[in-house]
C-alpha cells in the first residue's frame, strides 16, 4: 500500500491558509480545503481548523496527503483522439460535449472514464478521487487539447509549469461583434459573481477575491456580425476566455452562460444546430516534465466551428 505523501515548507506570503498552501504546493485550493477538513494540515505544529485562517509569511506548514483513493470512475471504451502519448503523459483532442471528469450529473462518459480504459488504469493519482491524471481542464462544451499525466512525476512537473504560467495555450474563438481595438490584452481578477454564484465574473479592481487573469486577443478574420479571434492565455482561470470576452462586450457565439446571440445571427446558429460556446483549444505547448524536451501540439478546428465560420463568411466592414 502506498504511503502518505508529506509536503512541508514555509508560507511564502501572508494570505488565507488555503490560498497560501495552494501557492506553496502542487495541490489545488479545493484539494487543500478537503485536506484541512480531514485534519491533514498542520500550521506551526497545530492542526489547522479553517481554510480561511490568515497566516503570516514564514509560518511553517505540514500537509499529509493520503494515497489516491480508488477512482470512483470506471473504465469505459470511449473513442479518443490521441495527439501524443508516451510512458509519462498523453495529449488528447477533446470533443465538445465531453466532460473532463466525473461529477454530480455526469457520473460517467467522461474523459477520465475513457482514459482509464485507454491507459489500463495507469494514470497519476495526485488529482484525487475521480480525477486521476487531470492536470488542467477545459469546459465540457469547449473542444481541443489538454494534457493528462500518467505518472506522479509527470503530474508534478506539469502542475508546476501551469502554476508558473509557463504553458503555451492558444485558443480560437468566435465572438459577437467586432472588438475595438482588433488586438489587445484583457486583464482582471476572475472570481465568483456576486449576482450569480454559478457564474464567474471580472471583479472590481479593488477586490481581494478571485485570481489575476490575463488574455491576449487578436482578430484573425472579420465575419458578418462576428469576429474570429486568437486568444493566448497567460493564466488559466475558470471560463477565462468566455468571461474576458463577455467583459468587453463581445461574448462568444453560442455561449449559454455569458452571452446572448445577436438576433441577426440566430438563424445561422439554428440552421447549423450550433448550441455551444464557439471556443477551441487549438495549441498546447510545454516542456516535457521528465525529458525536458519542448513539446508543441496543434488541433484543427472541429467541423462545427469550421462550418460556423464558413457560414458567417468574411466581411469587408
Amino acid at each position: 500500500m502506498s504511503a502518505d505523501k508529506i509536503i512541508e515548507g514555509m508560507i511564502p506570503a501572508p494570505a488565507r491558509l488555503d490560498k497560501a498552501l495552494a501557492d506553496a504546493s502542487e495541490l489545488s485550493r479545493a484539494r487543500i480545503q478537503a485536506l484541512i477538513a480531514n485534519g491533514a494540515v498542520e500550521i506551526d505544529g497545530a492542526i489547522a481548523i479553517s481554510p480561511s485562517t490568515k497566516v503570516a509569511e514564514g509560518t511553517a506548514f505540514r500537509i499529509t496527503v493520503p494515497p489516491a483513493a480508488t477512482a470512483e470512475a470506471h473504465p469505459q471504451d470511449i473513442p479518443l483522439s490521441i495527439v501524443f502519448e508516451d510512458d509519462h503523459l498523453v495529449v488528447v483532442d477533446k470533443p465538445a460535449g465531453m466532460v473532463v471528469h466525473p461529477a454530480a450529473g455526469n457520473p460517467d462518459g467522461t474523459l477520465v472514464n475513457a482514459l482509464l480504459h485507454h491507459c489500463g488504469g495507469s494514470l497519476s493519482g495526485i488529482g484525487g478521487v475521480a480525477r486521476p491524471g487531470i492536470v488542467h481542464r477545459i469546459d465540457k462544451d469547449t473542444s481541443g487539447l489538454l494534457v493528462v499525466a500518467k505518472t506522479d512525476a509527470a503530474h508534478e512537473g506539469l502542475a508546476a509549469q501551469f502554476a508558473a504560467h509557463a504553458v503555451h495555450r492558444r485558443y480560437i474563438a468566435v465572438c459577437a461583434g467586432h472588438p475595438r481595438p482588433p488586438e489587445g490584452t484583457i486583464a482582471g481578477r476572475i472570481g465568483r459573481s456576486d449576482a450569480n454564484r454559478k457564474k464567474m465574473a471580472v471583479l472590481d479592481k479593488k477586490s481581494s477575491r478571485g485570481k489575476h487573469a490575463v488574455t491576449h486577443y487578436r482578430k484573425l478574420a472579420q465575419l458578418e456580425g462576428a469576429t474570429m479571434l486568437e486568444c493566448r492565455l497567460e493564466t488559466g482561470r475558470t471560463h477565462q476566455v468566455r468571461v474576458h470576452c463577455a467583459s468587453i462586450g463581445h461574448a462568444l457565439l453560442g455561449d449559454p452562460v455569458y452571452g446572448s446571440t445577436p438576433n441577426a445571427l440566430k438563424p445561422v446558429l439554428a440552421r447549423l444546430k450550433f448550441a455551444r460556446q464557439a471556443l477551441h483549444a487549438a495549441e498546447l505547448g510545454f516542456d516535457h516534465p521528465v525529458t525536458g524536451e519542448k513539446q508543441r501540439f496543434a488541433a484543427d478546428l472541429p467541423r462545427d466551428m469550421a462550418e460556423l465560420i464558413d457560414q458567417l463568411g468574411h466581411s469587408d466592414r
